[in-house]
């Protein structure tokens, strides 16, 4: 929808509805005691809808003005038609709101304090009293005196929630209000915190992807609700009929029918994006399309791969060149690796559970640029506030509109109620996602909201788009504080009763504890004791691979301090993690001083008829069937140098002869009489004939040459010599 069609959706109604957008304005006028900020309201029939007007005069003379509407989300609209006449007593204003239809127009008289400015609104054939006052402090004036003693509760609560730093940006009545940081970025080397250290903001990303997303609507690229395939005609999910329906809007409202499978890409950095959404098919869907709620990563990642898609790019490119760069975001980026060369960037951090004094403890960063729509855009608070302000200003930023508003409205609508019963806690309504957003009212106010959460960092964005406030808040470990700071800061702006979230989330904090020791110390009740392994532990090593989730590779561990208790581990994703026996033929992810990504995760080993360990089973997934791996045979089994030395002619005792050729990496069986048969190479070593159950070969080597192929069949066990190369 272009400029001329959104200003004809402006019109007066009983309700006064308005819904506006940019004008310009700048007459030539001498400075005067109109000038300032002013607030009143228009007297619409059953009702007073807030405005408020600021007036200023340039070096030139000139007057130029703007309005805000909060209750409309209506930010610095430019006023026009700016008349003043200072030598009638009492001094009189008219200005107006230029290509809105009606003209909408406001005529005005000063008082003889100069502190109040009242008169007529008209438009169309409405006339409508206004009253102004000035002297006042304007909303972002009231929003820093609010703010007013908040760092030393920030300061006071980084120390109570153990964690290194936290910072803070606030903005209201259009303008950054506050931006500071507490405590550290870099514990060891006592580096502070700041409003521009970089922070990972983890799935806040998730909003700016569907941003873009909005603007190729915008530009007729995309339509929300037409089929996938449409534009990515190689997309597929098991279900063929999800498949066909799923749309743009299913991608980012989670309600696709697949569950997180997070597992898939967490630390993945050795595929494509593509590479992963081919591989979607092969994953479990736990829902019909649209059936509930359930939170999906990867669905923002194919969102992300689709808006590159059209765009002709990648969304790194087009995130950057459509959003940063026009918002002023300079230094923020799209991976940790590019973090990390900035002189200003906070260090992720986790509390050592098993230390008595909560000991803080570096952790490495987690790459996560496989799913990065969904997750990996890194910034600071400072240029966090700009994206905020851009939100608040109905996706204008100056003179440019990035996205049609209505377009943002829609994003910024509920589209799925989350899952559960309303909270307990009656200060925040039931839950509704937009896209990339969390939809709720919190104490009265219209709220959006989202977390983000990836390895030693947090992060919490709120909008109050009626109230013109946006605050964000990070910290460098995984901790709930950004969301109560956040919380504790609006409270302050918007004027409500106080609350101590703090305290009352210290108080939870410390049961919460308390129940997780009580738990961890039961954690073997489901042990069955004094069982053991049913096979060998060499019987248990190879590659096991899943065709969604990829390749999960069992070796030998390191025995650690109970021996055969730690006698294998597991890699998955560039993650190795010990493996301790828990009973039977289930292990269980034993603790680590490294990535602690599969501690306590059970894995059970199961065999085939012929008791050979053919698969592994994990709850990599926790919503769905466990995630099945199959064990892959010895990759010599499909060397073509190793093949080369079984082929030959195998002679039986009866005479018959069989032939072994190479094709590629692939053997086969020639007798005589019978079709040619393709050997599968098995775990066991051995080598399958496909299309027959129960028959396989082995070869046998002796002194370091092949000398015979022993048969197994249904019927028995054959040998045959072999008589030729």
């Amino acid at each position: 929808m272009n400029g001329t069609d959104f200003r004809r959706r402006f019109a007066l109604t009983l309700g006064l509805a308005f819904t506006l957008t940019l004008a310009t304005a700048a007459v030539a006028f001498a400075a005067g005691p109109f000038d300032g900020h002013w607030q009143g309201s228009i007297q619409v029939p059953g009702q007073a809808l807030e405005i408020d007007v600021d007036l200023a005069t340039a070096e030139d003379g000139t007057l130029s003005g703007d309005i805000s509407i909060p209750i409309q989300g209506l930010r610095d609209f430019a006023l026009s038609g700016i008349e003043a006449d200072l030598e009638a007593d009492p001094a009189t204003i008219r200005f107006e709101m230029a290509g809105i239809p009606g003209m909408p127009t406001f005529e005005g008289t000063l008082s003889g304090d100069g502190k109040t400015l009242s008169g007529t609104f008209h438009q169309g054939g409405a006339a409508l009293p206004f009253e102004l006052t000035t002297g006042g402090l304007s909303p972002a004036d009231e929003a820093r005196e609010a703010l007013a003693g908040f760092g030393e509760l920030a300061e006071q609560a980084v120390a109570d929630f153990n964690v290194p730093g936290a910072g803070i940006a606030v903005v209201a009545g259009g303008e950054v209000v506050y931006a500071e940081g507490f405590g550290h970025r870099d514990v060891e080397q006592g580096l502070p915190m700041t409003a521009d250290s970089l922070f990972a903001i983890g799935s806040t990303t998730k909003a700016m992807t569907a941003t873009l997303l909005g603007m190729l609507v915008d530009e007729g690229k995309l339509e929300w609700d037409e089929p996938l395939t449409q534009y990515l005609p190689g997309f597929r999910l098991s279900d063929p009929m999800v498949t066909a329906r799923i749309t743009p809007r299913d991608l980012v409202t989670h309600r696709s029918g697949l569950p997180r499978h997070d597992l898939l890409w967490y630390n993945n950095n050795g595929v494509s994006r593509r590479e992963v959404i081919e591989r979607l098919a092969h994953l479990e869907l736990t829902a019909d399309l649209r059936e509930r709620f359930q939170y999906n990563n990867l669905m923002f990642m194919t969102a992300g791969y689709l808006a590159g898609t059209l765009e002709g790019s990648t969304w790194e490119e087009a995130i950057r060149s459509r959003l940063f760069e026009p918002l002023g975001m300079e230094r923020t980026n799209l991976s940790v690796a590019a973090s990390e060369t900035d002189p200003d960037h906070a260090l992720p951090y986790r509390e050592e559970d098993e230390e008595e004094d909560d000991t803080l403890e570096r952790i490495p960063f987690r790459t996560i640029d496989l799913v990065g729509p969904a997750g990996s855009v890194n910034s600071t608070v400072r240029e966090m506030a700009s994206w905020l302000l851009f939100n608040l200003n109905r996706g204008r930023v100056g003179e440019t509109q990035l996205v049609n508003p209505a377009t943002l409205a829609d994003i910024q609508s509920p589209h799925m109620t989350l899952p559960g019963a309303p909270t307990p806690d009656s200060r925040v309504s039931q839950r509704d996602y937009g896209m990339g957003w969390m939809v709720e009212v919190y104490r009265g106010h219209r709220r959006l909201q989202h977390g983000g959460g990836i390895d030693g960092f947090t992060t919490s964005v709120m909008l109050y788009p009626d109230d013109g406030v946006g605050v964000v808040a990070f910290s460098n470990r995984g901790s709930g504080l950004p969301n109560l700071l956040a919380q504790e800061a609006a409270d302050r702006v918007l004027g409500l009763e106080p609350v101590d979230w703090l305290g009352e989330a210290l108080t939870r904090l410390d049961a919460a504890e308390k129940v997780a020791e009580e738990a961890e110390s039961k954690k073997e009740a489901l042990r069955v004791a004094d069982t053991t392994p049913s096979h060998p532990m060499a019987d248990y090593l190879g590659s096991y691979e899943h065709p969604g989730y990829g390749v999960l590779t069992i070796t030998a561990g390191d025995g650690g301090e109970t021996g055969e208790d730690r006698a294998l581990a597991l890699t998955f994703n560039g993650i190795t993690a010990p493996l301790e026996h828990w009973h039977y033929d289930v292990w269980n992810g034993a603790e680590t001083d490294g990535d602690p990504t599969f501690e306590g995760t059970k894995l059970l080993f199961r065999t085939d008829f012929e008791g050979q360990i053919t698969e592994v089973e994990a709850p990599f997934e926790l919503t769905a069937s466990p995630i099945v791996f199959t064990k892959q045979p010895d990759p010599r089994l499909s060397d073509p140098k190793y093949l080369d030395r079984l082929v030959g002619t195998y002679e039986g005792a009866t005479g018959q002869r069989g032939r072994i050729e190479r094709s590629g990496d692939t053997l086969t069986l020639n007798l005589p009489g019978q079709p040619t048969f393709t050997l599968v190479p098995q775990v066991s070593g051995r080598f399958g004939l496909e299309g027959l159950e129960g028959f396989s070969i082995d070869f046998v080597e002796e002194k370091g040459k092949i000398t015979k192929v022993v048969y197994y069949q249904p019927n028995g066990v054959f040998e045959a010599r072999r008589v030729e190369d």
